[in-house]
């Protein structure tokens, strides 16, 4: 065997049953052989080995009071794994399905997102099996108070600085903040995401979503092509999905699906900013299903069911891991789909990959076309370190250009190792040289 087989073997066994940690250090690892080739000095020190094992898993308890005077326990988790090029950086998820191997995928991917920045941040990632919804105000306070209590510990401006992700959104930031603040008797850019009125940034609620459509224009502008008047399916109905339907609208293209857990609404007349502020005040308010959207404007709703069966010209999957298997691929392929910008970490699975691929369609990556969330949150650090705050427009310029500059050096990694077009390849090979020049400089860490 190779090294690169050598080492994915490695990881599998120390690494039993966490698929989705095998899943994204895999696809890494193949983009990487034709630099492992070129420099052989990264074997002679076990850089990969290094690469792919975490500085620091931290797991702890979470217990809390639920409304009816009962204890509940959860279990809490911070991955940090890898500090070369800055603080700890990547958000905390609160859901029932986390667990160590989706923790790690996800911040191994944040590894290299956070390098394509060109920001000065490493690669972490945390969260709780804790579920948010169903859950009065009173218990998630409770919750978020006792997770930060034990995470205070280990997190810093300068060390790690968290953020949001899946069921951590406005209140539960607040929540953290505010118990952080409590016991470190500090007023730090620790946390991003926070509100505008106390150290947040204007556009970090609206980067993520907005960043995958200006991935999705870069990639655009190299076929001449536009989004006005395309119909788009996206996936999800939370922040990442209302922001991206917000940008294309902005954009005249004609969103036609959203979706939650338990299925998709279909649009053929196109989502327009009014259905939209309904989406919004559905989710963020009242935390409704998306079914109510198919009742209030008389649509198709498919139980059950994703939207990739909508033809379309671009597909923006904003939901959540392996969201679109080999099948889901075949069926956008088939029906015309000719652009996917993924706004989610690593929703294609890698059958689904292979398949976009080799029908040469446009596909942004995650770790690229969805670094727009925290390339903000970088924002939101300086922005805090420098005791200021800049204008909604001055950030969003500077969101556009990082954007830009990522599919400039995704696009020119990929020519320049033989892989012309394959974003897969460009952002993988763009995002690891910047952390391996580091590992490499500053010796056995």
């Amino acid at each position: 065997m190779g090294y690169i087989e050598d080492v994915y073997t490695l990881v599998k066994k120390r690494n039993p049953g966490e698929l989705e940690f095998h899943q994204a250090v895999s696809e890494v690892l193949e983009s990487l052989r034709p630099v492992i080739q070129q420099h052989p000095e990264y074997q002679e020190v076990s850089l990969l080995e290094r690469l792919v094992e975490p500085e620091r898993v931290i797991m702890f308890r979470v217990p809390w009071m639920d409304d009816n005077g009962i204890y509940q326990v959860n279990r809490g988790f911070r991955i940090q794994f890898n500090s070369a090029l800055g603080p700890y950086k990547g958000g905390l998820r609160f859901h029932p399905t986390v667990n160590l191997g989706i923790l790690k995928f996800l911040a191994f991917e944040q590894i290299f997102k956070n390098s394509l920045t060109t920001l000065a941040m490493g690669g972490g990632k945390g969260g709780s099996d804790f579920d948010p919804k169903g859950k009065s105000d009173g218990e998630v306070m409770r919750f978020c108070q006792s997770f930060m209590t034990e995470l205070c510990k280990y997190i810093g401006p300068d060390t790690d600085v968290p953020a949001g992700d899946i069921g951590v959104g406005a209140r539960e930031i607040g929540y953290l903040y505010g118990q952080y603040k409590r016991i470190r008797n500090e007023t730090t850019g620790v946390l991003t995401g926070k509100s505008i009125t106390w150290g947040g940034s204007l556009i970090r609620p609206e980067a993520t979503g907005f960043g995958s459509v200006y991935f999705a224009v870069e990639m655009l502008k190299t076929t001449g092509e536009k989004f006005e008047g395309k119909p788009c399916v996206i996936s999800g109905s939370g922040n990442v999905a209302q922001f991206t339907v917000k940008k294309l609208i902005e954009l005249g293209a004609k969103p036609v699906t959203v979706s939650d857990s338990n299925g998709f609404i279909h649009d053929p007349e196109g989502i327009d900013e009014a259905k939209l502020n309904f989406i919004m005040e559905l989710k963020n308010i009242r935390r409704g299903r998306i079914k109510e959207y198919a009742e209030k404007y008389g649509v198709e709703y498919h139980d059950r069911a994703r939207p990739w069966s909508v033809p379309c010209f671009a597909a923006f999957p904003s939901a959540t891991q392996n969201e679109i298997d080999e099948g889901d691929a075949k069926t956008l392929v088939k029906n015309g789909c000719k652009l996917v910008s993924e706004g989610a970490n690593m929703p294609t699975t890698p059958e689904g990959v292979d398949v976009f691929l080799d029908a040469n369609i446009l596909y942004g990556p995650g770790k690229a076309a969805n670094a727009g969330g925290v390339a903000t949150s970088g924002l939101e650090m300086s922005q805090n370190a420098m005791r200021l705050s800049w204008t909604g427009e001055e950030v969003n310029m500077r969101l556009q250009h990082i954007m830009a500059s990522i599919h400039a050096a995704s696009a020119k990694a990929a020519s320049d190792y033989g892989y012309p077009n394959n974003y897969v390849m460009g952002a993988n090979i763009a995002g690891f040289k910047k952390v391996a020049e580091a590992m490499m400089d500053f010796g056995l860490v």
